[in-house]
């Protein structure tokens, strides 16, 4: 495997981790990127970086970063965002993803870019649920721009130093571990096993 094939997974993995905090931001980038030539995507996704994508793009993430300061709205969106993160985290992958064979991308766009998404989402949307019974919704704009926030961080990271951005992403699920762990008791989790 040479450095640039490496380098797209590790941009793949962590535009994937970007999508499960909003599905639209990391596409809005690659976008951007693709765009101005910063980086290169396979030949099926060379329209991602026409004006017409970036446009179009730019006026769903901004929807959607509005869509979810919104309480309750957030929670429905959530209904939807979880398995259109698992599409999502696959075709951000697969939009990344070069010089291997295309059952080896499919593979790695599956479990790594979708598998990713989903599971960030997944957490996401639980902690926003939370957030609702316990605050009455009040708490959910907070957690939505700092989901948000993160979602833009980690999508230029990914871009400008995906090795840094894998880094983060890996922070980002020991720290789901970590919140996870605390939360559901432990003699809870080895009554289920």
């Amino acid at each position: 495997m040479d450095i640039e094939g490496f380098l797209s997974i590790l941009l793949g993995i962590a535009l994937a981790s970007a999508v499960g905090f909003r599905i639209f931001v990391p596409f809005f980038m690659l976008s951007i990127a693709s765009h101005f030539q910063l980086i290169d995507l396979n030949e099926n996704w060379l329209w991602v970086g026409n004006t017409t994508a970036m446009i179009t793009l730019g006026v769903a993430t901004i929807a959607e970063i509005l869509a979810y300061l919104i309480p309750w709205i957030d929670n429905i969106l959530d209904t939807i965002a979880i398995p259109l993160a698992a599409i999502a985290g696959t075709a951000i992958m697969l939009s990344t993803v070069a010089n291997f064979d295309p059952f080896i991308i499919w593979i790695l766009a599956i479990v790594a870019g979708g598998g990713t998404a989903t599971a960030i989402k997944s957490s996401t949307s639980t902690t926003r649920l939370a957030s609702t019974a316990t605050t009455a919704g009040l708490a959910n704009p907070i957690i939505s721009t700092v989901e948000s926030g993160i979602s833009i961080v980690l999508s230029i990271l990914a871009i400008f130093l995906p090795v840094l951005a894998v880094i983060l992403v890996i922070f980002i699920f020991w720290m789901i571990y970590k919140v996870f762990k605390k939360v559901v008791p432990k003699n809870k989790i080895e009554n289920q096993t």
